[in-house]
């Protein structure tokens, strides 16, 4: 009887083991020398996550047979970024603020910027954190990570938690080329797991960091889970690595 035990306590230890093993593998670097928050943070540079760009963004959103059109110039520097509208006149003049997180909406005339949220929505599928630079590796946490192949590309598959609630996003399935080390699909969740949209996202945009070419988005289109005809295109245009200067990010400046 202790015998057997004994042997079912191994067996126990072992299996226990076993599944261990198998979980850690799953959050364990799965590309050599890269942990995955630095897989996200190499995705991220494409992104907009640098130190110093500029770019402009054309969206078209198509929401219930209606469609809007934006123009939006963006300048960011590492996860701080201000985003003004240039198009149409009656919008042209607002301003989006980012810094370390927290948001700010400033308007023509409006003596006081308003504190927004990233997840407010801008237009159609768009909220206001999907036009700001991508700092996915500072605002989520793995929790899982798998290869999958999509379009044929072979790609890490990384599940998102988000690590604060100013995150964008709660919960984020990110889809990352293995060899290009760029995210190519998302899909956004809620707090309770339910899918509300996904992006797909382009990369034919090219700008030279430290005299090599680097990948840099040229296009994300948002497509609503539910209403598959709802679908918002951003275009990203012109972009250019630039110095920006700290003015550039001082709230108390642009409220002028």
């Amino acid at each position: 009887m202790n015998f057997e035990f004994r042997i079912s306590r191994f067996t126990f230890t072992a299996l226990f083991v076993i599944a261990s093993s198998v979980l850690l593998s799953h959050i364990q670097p799965v590309l050599a020398g890269l942990t995955p928050q630095e897989i996200l943070s190499r995705a991220d540079r494409a992104r907009g996550n640098m130190e110093g760009v500029e770019w402009e963004i054309e969206i078209e959103s198509v929401e219930r047979g209606r469609t809007q059109k934006r123009t939006i110039l963006v300048k960011a520097r590492g996860y701080n970024s201000l985003a003004e509208f240039l198009s149409p006149p009656k919008v042209k003049g607002r301003k989006l603020l980012m810094i370390d997180r927290n948001m700010w909406f400033i308007k023509p005339g409006l003596r006081k910027p308003v504190p927004i949220s990233p997840r407010q929505k801008l237009m159609g599928g768009a909220s206001n954190g999907d036009i700001a630079s991508t700092n996915y590796a500072g605002d989520y946490e793995p929790t899982s990570v798998s290869e999958d192949t999509l379009n044929g590309e072979p790609c890490f598959l990384l599940d998102l938690k988000a690590t604060n609630k100013r995150a964008t996003y709660d919960r984020v399935k990110y889809w990352i080329s293995k060899a290009r080390l760029v995210g190519i699909k998302s899909e956004f969740f809620t707090v309770s797991g339910k899918r509300f949209k996904s992006a797909t996202f382009e990369y034919e945009n090219s700008i030279m960091v430290e005299g090599r070419p680097v990948a840099f988005v040229s296009k994300m289109v948002i497509t609503d889970a539910v209403i598959q005809d709802n679908v918002t295109t951003m275009t990203y245009e012109k972009v250019e690595l630039k110095v920006i200067p700290d003015a550039a990010f001082n709230l108390n400046l642009l409220v002028r």
